[in-house]
């Protein structure tokens, strides 16, 4: 009997825990998504590394709109799931390596491409800015400040997904293992 190669239960199972921290109460753009996605992209499948985070991004919008009173979905969110994906993009460059220097400098470029996209949204979808370049500079401007949590969260959801993966590749399934002992 063949074993499919694409079932990594470690890296799923990571991948639904980054969603579902989601869920507990965090500071704003403190969140484990952009590190979930990047994740999925290194250790999943290609098709789970781009429908897991979308898929748990559509299920999990609806419960944090509700804490916040606000409506899950909104063509905003085209910029915010276009970014995820660009991550699962990003991350398909950390297949086979687990190198803390090339995983640490993508996720410093997932934080960078998520402040770009999604405030280019913010801007050109909800009525805070001027439609001018102005307008565009005091948006990015104003969530430098946020930018700084979007960047540690990062920074240490992936940390956290990357490094456990790691160890438990090495522990109780060394069918995922990525790289072999040095």
């Amino acid at each position: 009997m063949t074993q499919n190669s694409n079932w990594r239960p470690v890296a799923l199972s990571l991948t639904v825990l980054g969603a579902i921290v989601r869920l507990i109460p965090h500071p704003s753009n403190f969140a484990p998504v952009g590190a979930t996605s990047l994740f999925a992209g290194a250790r999943l499948a290609v098709w789970q590394a781009y429908l897991v985070p979308l898929a748990l991004m559509a299920i999990t919008d609806p419960i944090v709109a509700s804490f916040y009173h606000v409506p899950a979905y909104s063509p905003y969110q085209i910029f915010v799931y276009g970014s995820f994906m660009i991550a699962v993009w990003l991350g398909r460059r950390l297949r086979g390596t687990e190198s803390v220097v090339r995983i640490a400098g993508l996720s410093v470029v997932n934080s960078m491409q998520f402040f770009l996209i999604t405030n280019f949204g913010s801007w050109l979808w909800f009525q805070g800015y001027p439609k001018t370049a102005a307008g565009l500079a005091t948006c990015y401007s104003a969530a430098i400040p946020f930018f700084g949590r979007t960047l540690a969260s990062d920074l240490i959801f992936t940390g956290v997904l990357f490094g456990l993966h790691a160890w438990l590749s090495r522990t109780i399934a060394a069918r995922e293992r990525v790289a072999a002992a040095a």
